[in-house]
């Protein structure tokens, strides 16, 4: 029989309540490869602050904090200059401080040569950032701490290919981090939030029981053929696999292979602030119903996202409330999973040790 919880009691432990607190030292997916383009700064807002994000000529990333310390001018409107020695600097579009990717301050234009300010004292935060897989993260750590040494391995996901992605959707919705991620991973609301004729039919809903099990910063809905009610799943013919894997701090990753082809669709979440959050999905497939049905895709991917993001609106409409939320087994097993994650994360960088997994191996049913 399933078991109710009391998420105020869950997640007083630790101090890190739903809600209420982000997963830092880690990294965070921040853009698309391609949209870093050589030369031309970007701006990004994560954990509730703004960050440059730029690639010089010679491909190298950077990523600071879009605020000139001078007179908080954002840098991301600047200009990508190139210093004497061959670095790469960041200048402020409005006195035209220079900023290398350390951060440090390189050159004040307006001063005379008989001027002493050292600019080298002067700095701009900037932040670990790397690429892989044609993905951009950067590294967002805690209050008060910094990056390890040496810092941890971007995430890899298997069946992601450099030849580009063949959908890329993008939507922010006006929520916290942990709604998100909860709404991402809920098993039990797709006959009401997304029912329609290709997808979840009405009266289609019916048992499931999966396998999962533990995986890196995660856990996983190991290797299954897809549900029989999921139509769309039927476009790609033969006996599709599927597995689903999710990992802190907001990557979901969705492996289908049917035969010799695969789909791969990742979905990240950023946290922008604490009432927003970016949702980017990203499908790559060397399937050829993608290069058939590229606008259906594209359309039924706006509509998945339109419709979470309506539902978001509705609850929103009741969180200044203060309501406390009930979460039961089996269908909410996967929230409260994440929920043990980010406390474990959380707790195990406080205390300097290493993270425990406290998702087990088990098998999961609902009804959808």
């Amino acid at each position: 029989m399933g078991r109710a919880s009391d998420p105020a009691k869950d997640a007083e432990a630790d101090d890190v309540r739903f809600g209420q607190a982000f997963v830092t030292d880690i990294w965070h997916f921040a853009a698309l490869s391609t949209e870093l383009r050589p030369g031309r700064p970007i701006r990004r807002e994560m954990l509730g602050q703004p960050i440059l994000l730029a690639r010089d000529k010679a491909g190298a990333l950077m990523a600071l904090r879009d605020i000139c310390p001078h007179r908080a001018a954002p840098l991301s409107a600047g200009t990508l200059v190139t210093e004497a020695d061959g670095a790469t600097s960041i200048a402020c579009p409005y006195h035209g401080w220079r900023f290398g990717p350390d951060g440090r301050c390189r050159a004040i234009p307006s001063l005379t040569p008989d001027q002493t300010v050292d600019a080298g004292r002067i700095a701009a935060a900037a932040f670990p950032i790397a690429e892989s897989q044609g993905l951009v993260y950067v590294w967002l750590p805690g209050p008060g701490r910094t990056a390890p040494d040496p810092i941890p391995d971007l995430p890899v996901f298997p069946g992601l290919t450099a030849r580009g992605a063949r959908l890329v959707e993008s939507q922010v919705f006006e929520t916290h981090m942990d709604h998100a991620v909860v709404g991402l991973m809920d098993p039990a609301h797709g006959p009401y939030v997304h029912r329609q004729w290709w997808w979840r039919p009405d009266g289609s809903a019916h048992a499931k029981d999966k396998a999962f099990g533990p995986v890196e910063a995660g856990f996983a809905m190991l290797p299954h053929q897809p549900s029989s009610n999921s139509l769309a799943y039927r476009l790609l013919g033969g006996a599709p696999v599927t597995e689903i894997v999710f990992r802190l701090p907001g990557l979901r990753f969705e492996h289908v292979k049917v035969g010799r082809r695969e789909l791969v669709a990742l979905t990240c979440l950023t946290p922008e602030s604490e009432t927003r959050t970016r949702i980017t999905q990203i499908l790559w497939s060397d399937h050829p119903v993608f290069a058939l049905a590229r606008p259906l895709v594209r359309w039924a991917a706006r509509r998945f996202l339109s419709q979470d993001g309506a539902m978001v609106n509705l609850q929103n409409a009741n969180l200044p409330f203060g309501p406390g939320f009930i979460w039961i087994d089996d269908a909410d097993r996967q929230a409260r999973w994440y929920q043990a994650l980010k406390r474990e994360w959380v707790a195990s960088r406080r205390e300097g040790r290493p993270f425990t997994n406290p998702v087990a191996p088990t098998r999961l049913r609902w009804t959808s």
